[in-house]
């Protein structure tokens, strides 16, 4: 018997809407998030006269997040100034310590030269002396809201020099650095441009404050 041509096709339209069905129903693949740094490193300037010409950084410490997180914080200080809350679609490349552990390790080479010192290690020698240790806390690091549309991105650094000596170190200096840098947009493209810009000038700040300590 002959399956008449308008069933056929009519079959085939039922089996095809029933694909359709079946695939619309699927999960959709997720969406990646965004992943920002701190952007191109600053230009290299000219070498410049220096209190300390060997220097060596000790790995930062940060008290805003835990050392393997990549989350891009906020902070909504209008509402709830004590709570920091990460946004969902973005992240770090690296944890924002290393990030701008990194981006200062750039800036503070310019006229100088920056060793590391390990944490738990010998402070390394330069003619048999170990040299100056700067050891950087980042005790704030995020895109925080004044109001629903205004927006900074802040970072507050603390900056502690000494020389090590076997009795014990020796400090040489103390400073905190902070800094708020207004965001072009209130999202986190806005927030971590912010913050690359805030790290620029902290980094500034710092050899500055550096050039100014006195030499032991």
């Amino acid at each position: 018997m002959r399956v008449p041509a308008l069933i056929r096709i009519s079959a085939v339209s039922a089996a095809l809407a029933a694909s359709l069905v079946a695939c619309s129903s699927l999960p959709s693949v997720p969406s990646q998030p965004a992943r920002y740094d701190l952007g191109v490193p600053p230009p290299v300037q000219g070498s410049q006269a220096t209190a300390f010409p060997v220097l060596a950084l000790a790995d930062i410490q940060s008290r805003t997040q835990h050392d393997a997180s990549t989350a891009v914080l906020y902070r909504l200080a209008y509402a709830d100034g004590q709570a920091l809350q990460a946004y969902g679609q973005a992240r770090w490349s690296q944890p924002p310590a290393l990030l701008v552990q990194q981006r200062l390790r750039e800036i503070l080479g310019q006229g100088r030269t920056v060793l590391s010192a390990e944490s738990g290690a010998q402070p390394p020698l330069v003619k048999g002396r170990p040299v100056p240790v700067l050891q950087l806390s980042l005790e704030e690091f995020s895109h925080t809201f004044t109001s629903a549309d205004r927006s900074a991105g802040v970072l507050r650094l603390r900056a502690t020099l000494v020389e090590p000596r076997r009795s014990g170190d020796t400090l040489l200096g103390q400073q905190v650095f902070a800094v708020q840098q207004p965001a072009a947009s209130a999202n986190a493209a806005g927030g971590t441009q912010a913050l690359a810009q805030a790290v620029a000038e902290v980094g500034a700040q710092l050899q500055t404050w550096l050039n100014g300590v006195t030499p032991p």
